[in-house]
């Protein structure tokens, strides 16, 4: 049976998103099922698709019965999770081949690595990048020469853009292709330690680069469960993977199977076969409801906050901070996954993974079953765990719990509650991950440091001027201000000072990473303070209090106090060029709030 909160959240986004996505669902269906009919193409436009095409592929072009799919991809070598995709044409077109069908790349989108430039001024593009490559997946797939679309693609803003992208072109069957982590390298316990004794100047760069070297060391994800894996635990939520596809490691016959098996899948989902399957009818409110449940049982990326109402609203449906809120109270936390606990991803899967977490969700009514998904209908598909068998075959087995210490049953979850917390008070509202915080360390009273930059914010901190009790305040961090970067930076310099004892905590309008680590945070805050209202008037010195249990951000100033300081914006200009910055200045003007997913869309 359902659980009646999150029934009575579904129905409410149901009926707040009845417009919209009934005419988001018109203009799907108004291609629903056509097969691309090339032979309407002008003779000169289908010699172009098939030009480069080998002569057994062009005469299957020529055909409507066979299946062609388009194939957007996101390789390239610099981003590690990324990488393994330079041979997926290949591999893709011949499994494709095989099932009578035909391949195609259709397009490349940019994937920036978030760990490259965390701290960084690319940073500043990072979230912009989303948009960017969801324009840049509706450019390829706008020849209109696909009957289905495989999308290649891991990391931070990469997964959420090709969806987006997507489901511009929703009528066409769609899936999402994995790579996979990397093996285990050092723990991420010991790699923050040693980023802790840098930032406290207790050990050199040599010493830093060589534990960092020792974590991001071969193809595949980073192993902690930030951004980019919490994407997979949505692709499985969604139904957007083949079951189980999250996270097995690249380059091994296992992902080599299960690739070729989401080949074969995508040709059997085209309206040539007589398996129908849009990527409109696999995201619905119910899905959407099912992936924000799997971010709160997960203890997921706060950047999801963000991503998923970008997504929805893609798909005609609109979902906002206070159904995440609403849904966290009732939703165990049935996960421990660095940084809200020890294990990394690998050790994560190889306890059950994502087919334990969906059984248990399944179990307690804490998801939609009745969804579709890209193996067909109802969700009970992605509760088992794949496993090649002494053939070679793929098969599926039953969900199982290796590891209490990492994953838990529904009954005896790690907190009975979500690990995400809605924000609220005079400065806004925001959001925080306190899955990841310690009980003792969830409320923090104490004046605040006012900064208009990360920067400045870890100078003062070398300089001792923040060895006190203190709530950092950065502001200027927003999506209009400066693309909304993440502020990884700032937490070894705070998880330093909590150390020591000092009640520390950061609020800003800007992003943490997933790995957002131990510091108590309110971020996100909106509205950001490029658009003025009390976040913007915070000064140096005003208390704040930061009461995470209890949902409450509140500058201890009197509404009367705010109403008569005036509001003077900081020098953004710097901002606005370098690094291509120049280039996103009319895009980023145009971004919407945190709340509704800083996109553009």
């Amino acid at each position: 049976m359902l659980n009646n909160i999150v029934e009575k959240v579904t129905q409410r986004i149901i009926e707040r998103s009845k417009e919209s996505r009934k005419e988001y669902l018109s203009r799907m269906q108004s291609q629903y099922g056509k097969r691309v009919k090339r032979e309407q193409l002008a003779c000169t436009n289908l010699a172009h698709v098939a030009a480069a095409e080998e002569d057994k592929v062009k005469i299957r072009l020529k055909s409507i019965e066979n299946p062609n799919i388009g194939i957007v991809t996101a390789y390239n070598d610099m981003l590690s999770a990324h990488q393994p995709y330079y041979r997926y044409p290949e591999i893709l077109k011949e499994a494709i081949l095989a099932e009578g069908g035909t391949a195609q790349v259709a397009g490349g989108v940019p994937a920036m690595c978030d760990g490259v430039t965390q701290g960084q001024v690319g940073m500043e593009l990072s979230l912009l990048s989303r948009e960017v490559i969801a324009m840049a997946t509706a450019v390829s797939l706008s020849h209109n020469v696909f009957d289905g679309v495989i999308c290649l693609g891991i990391c931070d803003k990469i997964v959420p853009g090709l969806l987006i992208g997507a489901l511009s072109f929703g009528y066409l069957p769609t899936i999402f292709i994995p790579s996979g982590p990397m093996p285990s390298g050092i723990s991420n316990k010991e790699k923050a330690e040693t980023r802790k004794l840098f930032a406290e100047g207790k050990v050199g760069k040599d010493a830093l680069l060589e534990s960092e070297l020792k974590s991001y060391h071969a193809a595949g994800t980073c192993t902690f469960y930030g951004t980019a894996n919490t994407n997979q635990m949505m692709m499985e939520m969604l139904g957007l993977h083949i079951p189980g596809a999250a996270f097995i490691h690249p380059g091994t016959p296992f992902r080599r199977a299960i690739t070729d098996y989401a080949a074969h899948q995508i040709v059997n989902n085209t309206a040539q076969r007589n398996n129908f399957n849009p990527l409109c009818e696999i995201i619905t409110e119910k899905s959407i409801v099912n992936a924000v449940v799997g971010l709160l049982a997960t203890g997921g990326s706060t950047n999801h906050t963000l991503h998923i109402p970008a997504i929805a609203k893609a798909a005609g449906i609109t979902v906002t901070w206070d159904d995440f809120a609403e849904l966290s109270k009732v939703v165990p936390l049935l996960a421990k996954v660095y940084p809200n606990g020890s294990a990394d991803v690998n050790q994560f899967h190889d306890a059950g993974g994502m087919a334990y977490i969906i059984e248990q969700l399944i179990a307690g009514g804490y998801v939609h079953t009745d969804v579709k998904t890209v193996v067909g209908s109802g969700l009970h598909a992605y509760a088992k765990n794949p496993l090649l068998d002494s053939t070679g075959k793929l098969q599926w087995e039953s969900a199982f719990n290796n590891d209490d210490s990492v994953i838990r049953s529904k009954d005896n979850p790690f907190s009975h509650e979500g690990g995400l917390r809605l924000m609220i008070g005079n400065l806004g509202r925001s959001v925080s991950k306190i899955s990841a915080i310690a009980p003792e360390h969830r409320y923090v009273k104490a004046p605040a440091e006012v900064f208009h930059s990360q920067e400045d914010a870890i100078a003062a901190y070398k300089c001792g001027e923040l060895n006190r009790d203190v709530i950092v305040v950065l502001k200027y961090q927003g999506p209009q201000a400066n693309g909304m970067p993440e502020l990884h930076g700032l937490t070894p310099a705070l998880t330093s000072l909590q150390d020591k004892g000092f009640k520390v905590a950061l609020v800003t309008d800007g992003r943490m990473s997933g790995a957002s680590g131990k510091v108590p945070n309110a971020i996100h805050v909106t509205p950001e303070a490029l658009k003025g209202g009390n976040f913007a008037k915070i000064k140096s010195g005003d208390v704040i209090e930061l009461d995470l249990e209890n949902g409450v951000l509140q500058a201890l100033v009197s509404d009367d106090e705010f109403s008569h300081r005036e509001f003077t914006l900081a020098d953004l200009s710097g901002n606005k060029v370098g690094l291509g910055r120049e280039l996103f200045n009319s895009l980023r003007d145009k971004l919407s709030d945190s709340e509704t997913g800083a996109s553009l869309f």
